[in-house]
């Protein structure tokens, strides 16, 4: 039986964290975040995420190892939890180790956390004949594993389809989706190898988390499954597994010879240009342009996919809310904000982390207009974001979806107490927040 949360009010044990510390990682378009929370005998650290697709300029080559080695001093060799919230690059790259045993996920291994969550989709031991959202978990999880070989398959044909003169903006999309897709196959095994328990969650399930965070209520808001959500199911109906399986079964239909790229889709009349008739290129030029986007759609459609795996967590002191959602987009939060009371559990929260880098549809407008403590006047209740990201590295200007969106951080400027990474000086490592619990 699938459990769906009933967002009433919880009891918060009395004995709980004082105070919390939320240490912002500069890792340019990618999530890093150190949260110290004060207990009377010890502080209690939870790394969620750690990843980059693209370190800010002039950023030490080193930037992850010396970030890793913060975080090992700043929790003095012991971290209680890890949080990762779904296996993009951007999110897990620095949780891959090294051959020499000296890289950032070594590092973080080191630390012996007690507890790793994840979302339900990367449990890599699943039953076939499990039960409830674990049978499920089998299929999403090689839909993901099929959909992400066919990515690798597109980046590659990405880097010679862009001599064959694609527009530049095409080729930078196909290049950082694709680069940002592929499973990083040493992250995602140091992570289902890491720490002492590890704890797969959905939407309702119990976080893990209760025991090295005494006192403190941690509600799993996503991601659904995809027996709670109709949403899911009907992406699934439309784009199976079947559908990924066939489209990589197209792109390796050709091997390539001497250079030359296989055709992406073969039942459609393709050229070099540079060999036809002067009158006839405005043809081929068009050929591939369609190419592209095809393309495009098919590895905006995983990346999609991959966001709305994300885990969504609520931290609830006696008199603080912390939102943490990943880079969850509008499928994962339409399912978690449509369950009873879940909009008045929202509306008091003092933190909340911006989700997909500042994406605008990883920030539900419902949600936002429902935050209580947004104001133009800043003062000790009002709404603290957290802004990890990086300009000009996903999304297009024109077409009124780059990462950020200006409209989005407009909003956050005016209505809260912004911490953006892009402010912060070079040589600094990250953004410190402290909250009173």
């Amino acid at each position: 039986m699938v459990r769906t949360m009933r967002a009433k009010a919880a009891t918060v044990p009395a004995t709980g964290p004082t105070a919390v510390t939320i240490f912002t990682y500069q890792v340019g378009f990618g999530d890093c975040f150190l949260l110290r929370f004060a207990y009377p005998d010890q502080p209690r650290h939870v790394l969620i995420d750690f990843g980059t697709t693209g370190l800010p300029p002039g950023t030490a080559a080193n930037q992850l190892k010396m970030i890793a080695d913060d975080i090992s001093s700043k929790c003095n060799g012991k971290l209680d939890a890890v949080v990762a919230t779904h296996r993009h690059q951007d999110h897990i790259s620095g949780f891959a180790r090294a051959a020499n045993g000296k890289g950032p996920g070594d590092v973080i291994r080191a630390l012996n956390p007690d507890v790793v969550v994840q979302p339900w989709t990367e449990q890599l031991d699943l039953a076939v004949d499990a039960t409830g959202p674990r049978k499920a978990a089998v299929r999403q999880r090689a839909a993901l594993t099929t959909m992400q070989a066919m990515s690798e398959q597109i980046l590659s044909l990405a880097t010679t389809t862009r001599a064959r003169r694609l527009p530049k903006s095409m080729v930078d999309e196909l290049r950082f989706l694709g680069e940002d897709n592929l499973s990083n196959r040493s992250a995602v095994e140091n992570l289902a190898t890491m720490g002492r328990k590890r704890v797969y969650v959905y939407h309702g399930s119990k976080s893990g988390l209760a025991n090295v965070l005494p006192g403190l209520q941690v509600d799993v808001l996503g991601p659904p499954t995809i027996a709670q959500s109709a949403s899911v199911r009907k992406m699934r109906s439309r784009d199976s597994t079947q559908f990924w399986h066939l489209r990589l079964a197209q792109l390796g239909a050709h091997k390539g010879k001497a250079g030359i790229a296989p055709p992406l889709f073969p039942d459609f009349v393709a050229a070099p240009g540079g060999k036809l008739p002067m009158a006839a290129r405005w043809l081929a030029t068009r050929i591939r342009k369609a190419q592209g986007e095809q393309m495009l759609s098919l590895v905006r459609a995983l990346d999609k996919q991959l966001n709305n795996t994300s885990v969504i967590l609520l931290f609830r002191s006696k008199n603080k809310k912390l939102l943490f959602p990943g880079d969850a987009q509008i499928e994962n939060w339409e399912y978690a904000l449509d369950q009873p009371g879940l909009t008045d559990l929202l509306a008091d929260v003092d933190l909340y982390k911006v989700g997909h880098h500042g994406s605008l549809n990883a920030t539900p407008r419902t949600m936002w207009d429902g935050f209580k403590k947004k104001g133009t006047k800043d003062g000790p209740e009002r709404l603290t974001t957290i802004l990890s990201t990086r300009d000009h590295k996903h999304g297009n200007e024109e077409r009124k979806t780059e990462v950020p969106r200006r409209t989005l951080v407009a909003e956050l400027q005016e209505h809260s107490h912004l911490h953006d990474t892009r402010a912060l000086q070079d040589g600094k490592l990250y953004v410190e927040v402290h909250l009173e619990l």
